[in-house]
């Protein structure tokens, strides 16, 4: 028996998934959770083999749920609830451990198959999705600037972490802010914050003489 745990906070979805799954004879829904905090807690107490989890949810959003469950529960597998407009979240969800997705317009038929078929051990990528994927990589291996001259920097006594050399990287394309955060799954606002220390390391207040000067410090 597949035993499920699905989690969204759309009432009709959850149920209606409920539904789909109650009607086949190796599948189970355990539990039904309307947030990712909740879906953590019913996790430990429930021990689905398989948690439905939407990527967007109050409290909690999908993804770090998923991460706080799979730190406890290894075993489990977790497919991302999404829907096609929501593709920039695809690579991180990707990136901390989901072992798949589901497009939420799918068949009932398809989803129980899908789930079948991730208890097997597949990776579950719907078209759109995969197609989503190889678009996003083909256009950060086309634009990705040469590294940091560690030299250089050594020479000015300059420092940057992980993730303000992920931002300069972008701030060195021209990438306004908003695109900088949609790009890095982080909020405007953290970015404005990366951006000012960047801005104080170097000695300017200036974007233009910034990203002039970032590029003296990077490899042609």
């Amino acid at each position: 028996m597949i035993r499920v745990l699905i989690v969204d906070d759309q009432t009709l979805l959850r149920e209606g998934l409920q539904t789909i799954i109650n009607l086949e004879e190796d599948m189970q829904a355990v539990g039904l959770a309307s947030n990712g905090l909740e879906a953590v807690e019913m996790a430990s107490n429930l021990r689905p083999n398989l948690i439905l989890m939407d990527i967007k949810m109050p409290l909690l959003n999908g993804i770090d749920s998923m991460k706080r469950i799979k730190e406890n529960h290894p075993g489990v597998l977790v497919l991302m609830l999404t829907t096609f407009l929501e593709d920039t979240l695809i690579v991180s969800a990707m990136a901390n451990g989901a072992d798949g997705f589901l497009l939420k317009d799918m068949a009932g038929e398809h989803i129980v198959q899908t789930i079948r078929e991730a208890i097997k051990g597949h990776l579950i990528l719907p078209a759109p999705i995969a197609a989503k994927l190889t678009e996003r990589l083909a256009y950060w291996n086309q634009t990705e600037p040469g590294p940091f001259h560690e030299h250089a920097l050594e020479q000015h006594g300059l420092f940057f972490n992980e993730k303000e050399r992920e931002i300069i990287l972008l701030m060195v394309q021209d990438k306004p802010n908003k695109q900088i955060a949609s790009t890095l799954y982080m909020s405007e606002g953290t970015i404005r914050n990366y951006i000012s220390v960047i801005y104080n390391k170097i000695g300017t207040n200036d974007r233009t003489a910034a990203i002039i000067r970032l590029k003296e410090y990077m490899i042609p």
